[in-house]
């Protein structure tokens, strides 16, 4: 199986190139129904241990729907799969571009969560017009035994971005990576509150991304942030679909307006440019730019006899 690896901003993307899957020829949300029921072996066995980190997001090209698109694809990490990925989608792009197989300009792809406009500007620049993103609930407070330790309820707002993130504006702990596994922790411990309060996202999803927020060190961006991811890894990028869940909650609380650049910056220092629109029922449409570069194009074995093949399941 051939695959182009690349990162955004630090956050790596796998792109399965190739991959002929009977998948149907519904949409690509359709698709993804049929691939995590039936052909769940195929993320196993490319972003699980010991192929890779579990850092690692996986996007799988699929044919579109939607005659417009360019493609269609379908994200997925050790966790499981994602509506939308923003550094994902960057990485795809820059993929697609290496691969001679689109110029560049703007282009639609079909993903699981809607039709996602894409510019290639560069080699390695894209900017993207992310689904409707808005901010569901304001100053959710949390408590419960999961965070028994803390001495005042944590306070946060409920977004959806693309997925669904938990966003505490003022971080429990500073920003660094020397603080990682601690700030993994209290995403953790938060994300079990989430569940033993019933808090969920408008349909009774999940909330299975934790982000928080403080000043950065420097006047280059406007917020820096950390990002649990479902699988237990934090994100090495701003985070798209995060950085579009913080846009929407500042709009709600009328914090940036429509139009105005919002700089945000990683754990690890890389940045997104952020913009966004009014959406015409409610929330916000929101453009997100960042960079990807190429590291890999590779090819996986299954060797016979792997006792491992199918990847190690946490």
């Amino acid at each position: 199986m051939r695959v182009i690896d690349s990162h955004t901003g630090g956050q790596p993307t796998r792109v399965l190139i190739d991959v002929s899957l009977p998948l149907g020829s519904g949409s690509v949300a359709e698709q993804l129904s049929v691939l995590r029921s039936q052909r769940d072996d195929i993320r196993r066995e490319t972003v699980l241990d010991p192929k890779c980190s579990d850092a690692m997001v996986g996007a799988l090209v699929v044919p579109p729907q939607d005659s417009r698109c360019s493609a269609g694809v379908i994200f997925f990490n050790s966790a499981g799969y994602l509506g939308m990925c923003g550094h994902g989608l960057i990485g795809l792009m820059v993929t697609l571009y290496y691969l001679g197989r689109i110029d560049q300009g703007d282009h639609f792809i079909e993903t699981p969560v809607g039709i996602v406009k894409t510019t290639l500007t560069g080699p390695n620049q894209v900017s993207f017009v992310n689904v409707e993103s808005f901010c569901f609930q304001k100053d959710v407070r949390v408590t419960g035994s999961s965070l028994a330790c803390e001495e005042k309820p944590i306070v946060g707002d409920v977004a959806w971005g693309g997925n669904w993130f938990f966003l505490v504006e003022t971080s429990p702990l500073s920003l660094c990576t020397a603080n990682i596994s601690s700030l993994t922790d209290y995403g953790f411990a938060i994300r079990r509150a989430l569940k033993e309060l019933g808090i969920t996202g408008l349909h009774g999803e999940e909330i299975d991304h934790i982000e928080f927020f403080e000043k950065p060190e420097t006047g280059h961006a406007n917020s820096k942030n950390f990002v649990l991811c479902p699988g237990g890894a934090y994100d090495r990028s701003p985070c798209g679909t995060g950085t579009s869940a913080k846009l929407a909650c500042l709009a709600e609380r009328h914090a940036l307006a429509p139009g105005d650049e919002w700089v945000q910056e990683s754990i690890v220092g890389s940045q997104f440019k952020a913009t966004y629109e009014p959406a015409q029922a409610k929330g916000i449409i929101p453009t997100i730019a960042g960079e990807a570069y190429i590291f890999a194009d590779a090819t996986l074995i299954q060797q016979s006899g792997d006792p491992f093949q199918k990847g190690i399941k946490w």
